[in-house]
């Protein structure tokens, strides 16, 4: 079990976004280029890098999702309190 996993992500308004940016991503859009458009976060400037990270530090949702997903896998949308997301774990 990972202490700290390094992920990126887009985070939205509403769960059509998400899956909008979901279908691009499985067409083959550049998770990065999608951040820096799409995403409401102010990671996007980094192509939606968060760094690395441990548990504890992020809200309860987008945790447990971004610790589900192995490298280089992308989460189905995630809701918390800040709008939905969507995860790439990266390291």
């Amino acid at each position: 079990m990972a202490d700290k996993i390094h992920c990126a992500h887009i985070l939205v308004k509403t769960e059509q976004e998400a899956k909008e940016v979901l279908e691009q991503l499985k067409k083959g859009a550049s998770f990065s280029k999608l951040a820096a458009e799409k995403s409401l976060c102010p990671s996007r400037k980094r192509g939606g890098d968060l760094g690395f990270f441990g548990r504890g530090q992020m809200v309860r949702e987008f945790e447990t999702a971004a610790f589900a997903l192995k490298k280089g896998e992308v989460s189905q949308p995630v809701k918390t309190r800040f709008g939905w997301h969507i995860i790439k774990r990266l390291e």
